[in-house]
């Protein structure tokens, strides 16, 4: 199980519209918009596969290929 330090940062759709932030320690904050702190939880990494954990308790996954992350139909680029 990796730390995410390889990925850790700003994570952004093309259109700036999503925003990730992967904090160092396994949390991080998603914006969507003008809403700042949108979602907010935990993060796993497992080599290249991310899964999170927003503190609702919803869960989603995803995978960083080639410098590029793609997460539920998103692509996210790093800032």
């Amino acid at each position: 199980m990796s730390s995410g330090n390889d990925f850790t940062g700003l994570w952004v759709t093309d259109d700036g519209h999503i925003r990730h932030e992967l904090l160092p320690g396994g949390r991080y904050v998603e914006a969507r918009g003008t809403r700042e702190r949108a979602y907010e939880g935990s993060y796993v990494i497992t080599g290249n596969h991310i899964d999170y954990r927003d503190d609702t308790g919803f869960s989603a996954d995803g995978d960083f290929v080639g410098g590029v992350l793609y997460h539920a139909g998103m692509i996210l680029r790093r800032r």
